[in-house]
């Protein structure tokens, strides 16, 4: 019987320990992703002076590694305008972890290229602050 329990709490352990590996490192790779696609829009903005327009950031998505593990990015660059600060957020998706110890949140990507995690309330509180009238109006429309 000690056996049995034995075997019974390592095989629970070992299962849920896959799990959060499992979400790690998804969540590893879609960041990796995410700093991808910050430095060629960085390079885009150095080169053109203004960010690229979604179009652009759909053709790339093909080439970047690790970009299904993105999920489904949400990119602002339509909200971007010179008076824009560095800490803007320029893209954005949203990462759930129901089945793991770790915490569901947001990978970001700021208008200077930095690509942060972030729990959802900081998220949403920062992005209400940027976002226009108008872009939640037409957020709500999509």
């Amino acid at each position: 019987m000690f056996e049995f329990i034995t075997v019974m709490v390592f095989t629970a352990v070992a299962v849920v320990a896959m799990i959060n590996f499992k979400d790690w490192v998804n969540r590893s790779e879609a960041m990796r992703a995410m700093e991808q696609l910050g430095q060629r829009v960085l390079q885009y903005r150095k080169e053109r002076g203004s960010v690229p327009h979604k179009s652009y950031v759909d053709n790339i998505k093909e080439d970047l590694e690790g970009w299904i593990r993105l999920g489904d990015l949400q990119y602002r660059g339509r909200w971007v305008n010179p008076e824009s600060t560095p800490d803007e957020i320029l893209a954005y998706t949203e990462k759930k972890h129901s089945t793991s110890l770790l915490s569901s949140g947001f990978i970001v990507l700021r208008l200077d290229g930095r690509v942060e995690w972030m729990g959802r309330q900081e998220f949403e509180t920062l992005l209400a602050g940027q976002q226009s009238p108008m872009e939640i109006e037409l957020g709500n429309l999509e």
